[in-house]
């Protein structure tokens, strides 16, 4: 997602608190993203394909399968700073635009969520 910045740029504050999720082909790490937990809510981060493996459905796989593992843990609500470019992709899955938007490094997002 951010292949031009540094790892400093992309590391959250509290990752060693999040559930850390991956796709493997080839013994290759393609797709991951990241979930944090805060009482009955959780945030979705850093979901990420690399570029050439992007439309193969490993996005699609890991939000499914997140969801479900959410849904067994009994979260209630899930929730993502989406790209304002990519809602689309995340409206497949259930989750609608909020009214809350930010910019960071260029990028335009707008908190999407979903009850579970």
């Amino acid at each position: 997602m951010w292949p031009d910045k540094s790892i400093d740029y992309i590391k959250l504050q509290n990752d060693e608190d999040g559930i850390h999720f991956a796709v493997w082909k080839n013994k290759e790490i393609v797709a991951v993203v990241s979930v944090f937990i805060n009482k009955n809510k959780a945030q979705f981060r850093k979901l990420a394909t690399l570029q050439n493996e992007q439309g193969n459905g490993y996005g699609s796989a890991l939000i499914n399968h997140i969801i479900a593992h959410l849904k067994h843990e009994k979260v209630n609500t899930l929730w993502c700073n989406a790209r304002v470019d990519k809602t689309s992709f995340y409206k497949k899955f259930g989750l609608y635009e909020t009214n809350e938007k930010f910019s960071r490094g260029q990028q335009e997002y707008i908190i999407m969520e979903m009850k579970l």
